[in-house]
Formats: structure tokens, C-alpha cells, sequence
């Protein structure tokens, strides 16, 4: 989107937050709006704030930030994790910058829970031991979903309620949290933290391309990641051995990239490979956005 479709913003709201599946334009319009009413853009992608992943995660490249501040765009290494409770301990931050120089905060990204805590507040849970961590990730992964569901039914009836029993993921992390604390996850939601931000004071926007174009960008843009030196960043990143579960490590495009630089694949079909997922996951981002964010403006783009 060029500047041409901002226009001056008359509704005296604080910040804007745009959110959106991968490739869906959301950094352009990030641009645009900060550029016409003097904004600073803040990273809201889990993946972009990691300081090795800068082609991978598409981050806004030099010409983007050369025209207007951006903040939280790789500023973690890749051997950290990086939970949602830092990155809004980081957002206040720079929450607290932009209302001292006078700049319009435009959070900006494709990680939903990051807008849903930023707007309505963290949940505040006990670290889980990590060998409960482990017990329960082994026995969702060799297990059916609807059996851990089962024990779920037994242990938190209430969220058992509210999650698909088909959800393994949210199903053990539920699990986790009444295992170790003796408390129903649930319980935790009720206890959220007061939000940084109150949504009736953002302008927010949620972008949604049609499938077919989504897919094409989404394919254009990884092609074009791989010719801008993917593979590199892949290499220089696999060479430090880190742990494969770490969130960085689990980057799209890392492991087909890797395997391909392993010698199992060839480079098509590491292509191939990635572009799949990418698509996987901007569904499972448009599925997020409509259950959570029925009430934010949609744009066809």
C-alpha cells in the first residue's frame, strides 16, 4: 500500500495496531502511516525479534528503517527464548519513549497473543518444572489428542470444556499448568495483568488478501529470502548447535533449509517444503484472527 491510502487520522486515537497473516503487506502500511503522522513502528512478530533471522522472518530491510524508527526488530539472540511476558515488558518501554518524543505507536505483526495480551492484559503463571514440561510433551506426542483430553476432563474439567480435544498443544500446556500448580489454567486467565494499551483507544486493523494472492506472495517472497542469502543464515545459524526447541530453531524455512544444506534434499524441494508451511501457517493465522478479532477493521488487500 503506498501513502496514498493514509489519510490524516481524525479520531484522536492513541496507537494503531495492525495485525495479518505473513506476506499480507502489514510493514508497508506500517510505513505508510508512519510516514504521514510522525510514528514509530514496533514489532509485534515473535519471530522478528530475533537478532539471527533477519532474512528468514522478513524484517523491514534498511530503506524501511532508514525512513521511520523501528523498535524490537532483532534485538534477541537466537539462543534466548523469548516469551510474551518480556516482549510486553519491552512494548512499555518503548510505550514510554513514544509518548515522550511525541510519536504515534504503530505495533505492527502477525503474533496474535501478542495483541490479546497487549490489549487485554498477561496472564500471570507460576514457571512449570521442566520435568512436568517433559512429561507432558512426551505423552501428547505419543498419545491421540482425544486421550489427552480425556485426562484433561479428569484433572481441569473447565478447560477441558473450552479447548477442541483435537488441540494436543493447548491440551498439555493446560494440563502442564493444573499438574504443577494444582490450579486450573482458567483460573490464571481470570487473574490477567492490567493492559498496556485500551483497545477503545487504537485504531485497529487486521489485513486479509485473498487466498490466491496471499499464495503467490507468500511463494514470491520466499524465493526471493533464498536469493537474498537464506542459506547463509540457515548455515551461520545451524553452526551453533543450538537446542532445536528453541523458538528460533523452529523458524519457517530453518529445517528444510538446513536439510537441504545437510545433503538431504535438493534446494526445490526445500523451497517446496517451506512455502507449504508458510501458507499453513497464514491460515492458522486468518483462523486466530477471526475468532479473536472479529471486532478489530478488516481490509481487503
Amino acid at each position: 500500500m503506498g501513502t496514498e491510502t493514509v489519510r490524516p487520522r481524525e479520531n484522536g486515537k492513541g496507537a494503531v495496531l495492525i495485525a495479518g497473516p505473513t506476506a499480507s503487506g502489514k510493514s508497508a502500511l506500517a510505513v505508510a502511516i508512519a510516514e504521514a503522522e510522525n510514528g514509530v513502528i514496533v514489532n509485534a512478530d515473535s519471530m522478528q525479534v530475533y537478532r539471527d533471522l533477519r532474512i528468514l522472518t522478513a524484517r523491514p530491510d534498511e530503506d524501511e528503517t532508514a525512513c521511520v524508527p523501528h523498535r524490537l526488530y532483532g534485538h534477541v539472540d537466537a539462543g534466548e527464548p523469548y516469551s510474551v511476558g518480556r516482549w510486553l515488558d519491552d512494548v512499555a518501554s518503548v510505550l514510554e519513549e513514544a509518548a515522550r518524543e511525541g510519536r504515534l505507536p504503530i505495533l505492527v505483526g502477525g503474533t496474535g497473543l501478542y495483541f490479546k495480551a497487549l490489549t487485554e492484559g498477561l496472564t500471570e503463571i507460576p514457571p512449570i518444572p521442566e520435568n512436568v514440561r517433559i512429561y507432558w510433551r512426551d505423552m501428547a506426542a505419543m498419545e491421540p489428542s482425544e486421550a489427552l483430553h480425556a485426562k484433561l476432563v479428569q484433572l481441569d474439567p473447565v478447560m477441558a470444556e473450552r479447548l477442541n480435544p483435537a488441540d494436543a498443544q493447548r491440551i498439555a500446556r493446560a494440563l502442564e499448568v493444573v499438574t504443577a500448580t494444582g490450579k486450573s489454567l482458567a483460573a490464571f486467565h481470570e487473574e490477567a495483568s492490567r493492559p498496556l494499551i485500551d483497545p477503545e483507544n487504537t485504531e485497529r486493523i487486521v489485513l486479509s488478501p485473498q487466498r490466491p494472492e496471499l499464495h503467490r506472495r507468500i511463494e514470491q517472497r520466499f524465493r526471493h529470502m533464498v536469493d537474498a542469502g537464506a542459506l547463509d543464515e540457515v548455515a551461520a545459524l545451524t553452526a551453533r548447535n543450538l537446542d532445536p526447541q528453541l523458538p528460533a530453531m523452529k523458524a519457517i524455512g530453518v529445517r528444510p533449509l538446513a536439510a537441504h544444506l545437510a545433503g538431504t534434499c535438493n534446494l526445490e524441494a526445500a523451497i517446496a517444503r517451506s512455502v507449504v508451511e508458510t501458507r499453513r501457517y497464514a491460515k492458522r493465522q486468518l483462523t486466530w484472527f477471526r475468532g479473536q478479532m472479529a471486532d478489530w477493521v478488516w481490509r481487503d488487500v
